[in-house]
């Protein structure tokens, strides 16, 4: 079987092609740049790299960065106090607060200070209620570039039985409910799942969010899958064993260069629509 690759970095160099022409098109007709604020608490190596990927695509696109960077001992009430601050800025279209803050911040707090409007990485507990509903928001941004991308390769969707491995709020549980909406049966596992592979066998489309390098194993999945990893750790690996999977499945997200680059795509993707609809 010759598996279809779901190549997310191409994918997402397509979209950057598009965004950068809406962007220039804000720009003609009002004078103005849509902006994404980007908050950084602490000096963690990882999520600096990650701000900095986020800012080099709004260059790309020809979009605007502002970076917040705030101490390792920054509290709840500064961070909210700084959150408040962009909510009230005019020239802030998006707001990207990066996970994971020092563990003295309650980030469920400060996720949910973020205007929905300008909640495009769409990590509020409002922004995935209306999701969940079928209503306007911004999805949450990995889950939401995984649909762009099975989309985008014609992937069907409709009927088929889509077992989610993985519950975080931002990653699992918004993934489960977007393969709802698109006609999927959803089965939600996790690591404290009882049989877990008895449920991976029975699967047309695995999703790996778990959060642990190479923990699904391929010989769980059937052949003719569609695999896709979200999963990303040092040297390169992500939570599902894809070695064994490659030449049995229909189609597989690599890693790195699936679904990490359609992540920060749609985050782009999401704060161009808020600078469409703020600047009008």
């Amino acid at each position: 079987m010759t598996a279809l690759v779901l190549d997310g970095k191409q994918l997402a160099s397509q979209i950057e092609t598009q965004l950068a022409t809406r962007v220039a098109a804000i720009k003609a007709r009002s004078g103005r740049t849509p902006i994404l604020a980007t908050i950084l608490v602490g000096g963690d190596p990882a999520s600096a790299t990650y701000v900095k990927m986020k800012g080099n695509a709004c260059q790309r696109v020809g979009m605007e960065s502002m970076k917040v960077e705030l101490p390792e001992s920054t509290t709840t009430e500064e961070l909210l106090a700084a959150i408040a601050r962009l909510n009230a800025n005019p020239d802030v279209h998006g707001i990207l607060l990066q996970h994971p803050v020092p563990h003295q911040i309650d980030e469920r707090a400060c996720f949910d200070a973020i205007e929905l409007a300008k909640d495009v990485d769409g990590v509020t507990c409002l922004g995935f209620g209306r999701m969940s509903m079928g209503e306007v928001a911004y999805g949450s941004a990995t889950p939401a570039g995984i649909m762009t991308l099975l989309r985008s390769y014609n992937i069907p969707l409709s009927g088929k039985h889509a077992v989610v491995v993985g519950r975080s709020p931002i990653l699992g549980k918004p993934m489960a409910l977007m393969l709802l909406a698109a006609d999927c049966t959803v089965t939600v596992c996790h690591s404290r799942t009882q049989n877990l592979p008895d449920f991976i066998r029975q699967a047309d489309i695995v999703i790996g969010a778990v959060g642990k390098p190479g923990f699904i194993k391929g010989e769980w999945i059937k052949d003719g899958a569609v695999v896709v990893d979200a999963g990303y750790h040092p040297g390169g690996v992500g939570d599902i064993e894809l070695s064994a999977v490659k030449d049995r499945a229909s189609a597989w997200t690599p890693v790195p260069g699936g679904v990490g680059p359609m992540t920060i795509c749609t985050l782009i993707t999401q704060t161009v629509e808020a600078g469409e609809k703020l600047i009008g």
